[in-house]
């Protein structure tokens, strides 16, 4: 007989009333105690997933501050170990590890122990080149089977491993790369990406050229033979080595993985995440706000994760996170939405379907555009089991999430599937910077379209004033005020912290309750807590780009744009603003005599291209005498982008700052016309 489903979150409460004498009337007193009591919360998350050291820790933190807080000092663990765990359990119930798919719509499936045998082949392979911990592996692949393999081979044997999808032109890749200065790359020869087959030998080429760190490339290829070694080959090795490899136990602060996050000025900033920070967020994060149970426990439906994502995304480290706790990950490779000749936005949903997933994220902007394609959900097949669908990147509107309610209610009453009858949106808000959230869903809890249900357990959020105060029902800076696990170890090569403390703590240097303990992490993003406790996202508080969930530093694009011979200058901005499509309109300032026509402006977009991707193209292009500035020279992009959302003038910039306020006139010309157009 079939358990009675019961919420993870329900269980985990169940757990903390029998094994800590623990009892809340209601969850934001459950979360109260979480943000307040970290030692307690946290400690309880390693004992209820079971998490494991072969020595002890002295505590669960030290110096509670930011940064520098230091978590269970003591503790060893490794991500690998913890995947590897599941093994024996989930591949004796008859359960494949991974599924994949891409635009050909063939199922692969991965076994656990299949699993297990490539990646420790690939580790043998990489401890045989010399690669120690605290090396780099940089990676240039595709959401693939493959690049799981290769990280955990990594992270089995203590490397640090960090990937760009392969839809990233070569200067961006090597913008990232040249900064950790890999020993080992492995990369693909091609792509395929809607309907198109992509060759990326010329990228991989310039990728060896300009990281004269790289000692040993391995090709992810369809080649037969090639000049580097093969992936394929090396996780074909079997053997006694193979059969015998264990990952290594690593102090909880080893580094795990660098992943990118853009700001608006200067290189991408390479943040370093540890292997125990990241396992016990992630584990907390799918398991009590997700609602993933282990796939092979009883009070499971069998778990299938899939959130649709590239592997440049931090959405890619989130899917991957799924096996950390024994839960089958089901990943797609290629285009969400069709061709551009042929658009297609059931193509998911038919993964989905084929692949019997229970949970399907992905990110606001997919769910808008099936949404406005007005899909027919029963024609993708049969999503029956399908009982989750989360999103995130960007705000997902109210409208948008109501039409697939309504949509899931009327396919519920044709295959009666009560999960489907109530589908539940995981609805999360977080961010690159720390690999988690800090809000999303909670099963209990009421659903209400367009706000997200909670904060997490264990993220100290507020919505903060410009005075630095928490305020409810009203619209602030996204801030917390607690360490969190999974925060940055540091970013590399940042000497003294200082790109670290520019990024997240100069905004609020004190966290104003006169404990001392230091600055409060400013996230960067626009955050309203109602008064019932969800939360609505109203988009970026900063002049970062934020194009389908993908963030981009606007120095990056004006590097693209500018070394073009006929613009003198540009300026950018995301209008991102709760659930409305994202509109980015690019202004740019040409040399004189340089006509502004359809081919110029086709030349700024394949610069755009050529050094970023195609994600980043601009909605309009806008020829401009002047770029604003401040007396210091800077692009005012966050003035510019707050007027075109409606705020007045005097509150948003001011002209004696500006090295050339006339300039000005146009722009708030440009304000009226397009607010008249686009109410906001």
């Amino acid at each position: 007989m079939t358990a009675p489903f019961v919420p993870q979150i329900a269980l985990y409460r169940s757990w903390l009333a029998e094994q800590r004498g623990l009892t809340f009337s209601t969850y934001e007193e459950m979360r109260q105690w979480s943000v307040r009591d970290l030692d307690a919360f946290w400690r309880s998350i390693w004992d209820y997933y079971d998490l494991q050291s072969p020595t002890p820790f002295a505590a669960v933190i030290t110096e509670r501050k930011m940064p520098g807080a230091v978590w269970f000092p003591g503790a060893q663990v490794n991500y690998a170990r913890q995947v590897f765990r599941h093994v024996d359990a989930a591949h004796a119930a008859g359960l494949p590890a991974i599924v994949s798919s891409g635009e050909d719509g063939k199922l692969t499936e991965t076994s656990w122990p299949e699993l297990r045998r490539k990646a420790a082949a690939l580790a043998l392979h990489l401890k045989d080149k010399g690669i120690k911990p605290g090396d780099r592996v940089a990676a240039y692949l595709p959401n693939i089977p493959e690049t799981i393999i290769a990280f955990l081979a990594s992270a089995s044997i203590g490397a640090v491993w960090s990937v760009c999808a392969p839809d990233m032109a070569a200067p961006a890749v090597i913008d990232r790369f040249k900064q950790i200065e890999p020993k080992v790359l492995i990369a693909c020869d091609a792509v395929t990406y809607a309907g198109r087959r992509h060759d990326r030998k010329d990228v991989v080429a310039e990728l060896r050229r300009s990281l004269p760190t790289v000692e040993h490339v391995i090709l992810h290829s369809e080649a037969s033979a090639a000049p580097d070694a093969l992936l394929s080959d090396i996780t074909a090795t079997t053997g006694a080595a193979v059969d015998a490899f264990e990952p290594e136990w690593l102090p909880f602060d080893h580094p795990l993985w660098i992943v990118y996050s853009s700001g608006t000025t200067g290189l991408p900033k390479p943040i370093v995440h540890g292997h125990g920070g990241i396992v016990i967020v992630v584990l907390a994060l799918l398991g009590l706000h997700n609602d993933i149970g282990c796939s092979y426990h009883e009070n499971s439906f069998g778990e299938r994760y899939h959130w649709y994502s590239s592997t440049g995304w931090i959405m890619w480290n989130s899917q991957v996170g799924g096996l950390l706790s024994g839960t089958t990950c089901c990943i797609f490779d290629g285009s969400p939405g069709g061709t551009r000749d042929k658009p297609d936005w059931t193509t998911l949903w038919r993964f989905v379907a084929q692949s019997k997933a229970t949970f399907f994220g992905a990110g606001a902007a997919f769910f808008a555009n099936c949404a406005k394609a007005e899909i027919d959900l029963a024609a993708a097949g049969d999503l029956s089991r399908l009982r989750c669908l989360g999103s995130t990147g960007s705000p997902l509107s109210a409208d948008t999430q109501a039409w697939f309610n309504e949509r899931f209610a009327a396919l519920s009453k044709t295959n009666g599937s009560k999960a489907q009858a109530d589908i539940w949106w995981a609805n999360i808000s977080g961010g690159t910077d720390f690999a988690g959230a800090f809000i999303g869903g909670n099963r209990e809890l009421p659903q209400t379209p367009g706000a997200m249900q909670c904060r997490l357990l264990g993220a100290a959020v507020e919505a903060f004033s410009e005075q630095g105060r928490a305020v409810t029902d009203e619209v602030g800076e996204l801030v917390c005020t607690e360490p969190m696990p999974s925060m940055p170890l540091y970013f590399w090569n940042d000497k003294g912290n200082a790109r670290y403390l520019a990024s997240y703590f100069e905004t609020y240097p004190d966290n104003f309750d006169g404990s001392g303990r230091g600055p409060v992490w400013r996230h960067g993003d626009w955050l309203k807590v109602n008064l019932d406790g969800s939360c609505v996202i109203y988009g970026r508080s900063d002049a970062t780009i934020n194009r389908h969930g993908l963030r981009m530093g606007t120095s990056e694009l004006y590097s693209a744009i500018e070394a073009l011979p006929e613009v003198l200058d540009s300026l950018v901005v995301d209008l991102e603003y709760l659930g409305r499509d994202s509109y980015m309109p690019l202004f740019v300032v040409l040399r004189e005599g340089v006509a502004f026509d359809g081919a110029m402006q086709a030349k700024i977009n394949k610069a755009i291209e050529a050094g970023l991707s195609r994600r980043f193209l601009p909605n309009e292009i806008f020829a401009v005498a002047e770029i604003p500035r401040t007396l210091s020279g800077k692009k005012q992009e966050l003035p510019i982008k707050k007027l075109l959302l409606g705020h007045p003038v005097e509150k948003v910039i001011n002209k004696e700052a500006m090295a050339n306020p006339a300039c000005l006139d146009w722009y708030l010309v440009f304000a009226r016309d397009y607010l008249a157009r686009n109410a906001v």
